[in-house]
């Protein structure tokens, strides 16, 4: 029996779990499980880096503790934000968060001060236009002009300066750093224009490496355990566990993000993509990840923090309670990035508009059931033009896959098969990520199989809705 611990970090909790392999079958155990809340510093919403290293720590502690031998350690977490350290690798400013207001506007002057073009952008790095990409983040750092900006040495993606608090090593993985809006999607490389756009410096960048390396060692005591360097990206990881079966699968990734993608050899940046705003990051063994975010579960996560008595199968009970489709939403709206109540803010946005609103609980979360799934739709149909190449399965992968409401939704509305497992996708990958970097896995395809061959794996086929493509129709219109 061979195992690793995979340290795996969403945006609203942290587990550190040991992952076993044996008999050609992969089970996990959590160890430790902890809450990854933002923290307010001043005006600005962080990351509490500090707390979470710690509660990482724990966790690999009560690992040792177990008698358990593991190979190695690997980390992964949310794409985009970074630490900024100086020469003594001490980090500067908070470590504020993707969800922070401060890029607010920022892309805009971007482009103005630079005299780029979105296009520009784009036939560069492939990269979705989100408004907390890297690029944006690292705009509004120059802009605001902080006092600590000519201290600064090096910037880490969170994964990368989690492995150096523990290694003492610095490094740079690719798929985390693809996310970023800054790196050259064809070349691999780090774009000089746009870091220079920016206000960033080209030699705080690490040169990006691929995924599944050891990198150093985490001594704990006379214990060293080897850190692998994963594919740190949460999705990445998530889609290395995905077991892709066939060339016209596309894949859910369903959490609090919802990521609907294909993986592709070669990216795409042609005018149907850029227009799409889809977007092309890294992947294990160089391979593109083509998809979109989608503004995910967050909106029903939020809308159930409000209403701390609800389970989340109340909820989707609620959802089946309610006349379907009769308000629809865009969710990735900036109205639903951080409200202080998302349920006020799907029912301003209905306002806003002069258009009659959600009154009950339960028609606010059948909006947000039935707005996630038209999104979800729509990105197929995107990626089908796009690529060619027709979709005729969705593969929801992540704890989102639970929702059994949700898989048979999305099977009605995108009318696809639609498969699921394994839940605990990005924990999953991570693990195979590290098998594969020590041999005991031989590629990735093997480690798929190896995972498909361990899950409960269900299947939802597609019933009809009346007025579907008009339904369909009218998203349209609101996503315009």
């Amino acid at each position: 029996m061979k195992a690793v611990i995979a340290i795996d970090l969403g945006a609203s909790s942290g587990r550190v779990m040991v992952g076993y392999l044996e008999n050609s079958k992969i089970h996990l155990q959590e160890f430790h499980r902890f809450q990854n809340q933002q923290v307010l510093n001043g005006n600005e919403s962080c990351w509490d880096l500090k707390g979470i290293l710690q509660d990482i720590k724990v966790g690999i502690g009560k690992v040792i503790a177990s008698g358990i031998e593991v190979c190695s350690l690997g980390i992964d977490t949310w794409g985009v934000d970074f630490v900024l350290l100086d020469k003594a690798g001490n980090h500067l400013g908070e470590f504020v968060s993707y969800r922070d207001a401060r890029t607010e506007g920022v892309q805009d002057k971007l482009l103005a001060d630079n005299q780029l073009s979105l296009q520009d952008i784009y036939q560069q790095t492939g990269i979705q236009f989100l408004p907390f990409n890297t690029i944006n983040q690292l705009k509004a750092i120059y802009d605001q002009q902080p006092q600590w900006y000519k201290d600064i040495d090096t910037l880490l993606f969170i994964p990368d300066y989690l492995n150096y608090k523990l290694s003492g090593v610095k490094h740079c993985e690719y798929t985390n750093a693809s996310t970023s809006q800054l790196l050259d999607c064809k070349e691999k490389v780090w774009s000089k224009p746009l870091i220079k756009a920016c206000g960033a410096k080209l030699d705080w960048f690490l040169p990006p490496q691929m995924p599944n390396q050891i990198i150093g060692q985490y001594q704990v005591e006379d214990i060293e355990i080897p850190v692998c360097s994963v594919a740190s990206h949460d999705t990445a990881s998530a889609v290395a566990a995905t077991p892709i079966s066939h060339e016209n699968m596309a894949y859910l990734s369903s959490g609090t993000w919802s990521l609907v993608g294909v993986e592709s050899l070669e990216p795409y940046t042609g005018e149907l993509a850029y227009q799409y705003n889809l977007t092309n990051e890294g992947g294990v063994d160089g391979r593109y990840r083509v998809l979109k975010n989608i503004m995910g579960l967050w909106l029903i996560q939020r809308i159930k923090a409000e209403n701390p008595s609800l389970t989340f199968p109340d909820m989707a009970l609620l959802a089946r309670q309610a006349q379907p489709f009769k308000f629809i939403v865009n969710p990735n709206d900036n109205d639903f990035l951080n409200p202080e109540s998302m349920t006020q803010a799907i029912k301003n946005w209905f306002s806003k508009r002069d258009l009659k609103a959600p009154e009950t609980l339960a028609e606010v979360v059948r909006c947000v059931y039935d707005s996630l799934v038209l999104a979800y739709d729509n990105v197929l149909t995107e990626l089908e033009q796009v690529t060619g190449k027709p979709i005729h399965e969705l593969r929801i992968v992540g704890g989102g896959n639970q929702d059994q409401f949700l898989n048979q939704l999305c099977a009605d509305v995108c009318q696809i098969k639609v498969s699921t497992e394994p839940t605990e996708a990005s924990a999953l990958g991570n693990v195979i990520n590290q098998f594969i970097a020590s041999g005991v896995i031989r590629s990735l395809e093997e480690g798929r199989q190896i995972i498909d061959a361990s899950s409960d794996v269900k299947q939802f086929t597609a019933n009809p809705i009346e007025g579907l493509e008009q339904i369909k129709s009218q998203f349209q219109q609101i996503i315009k």
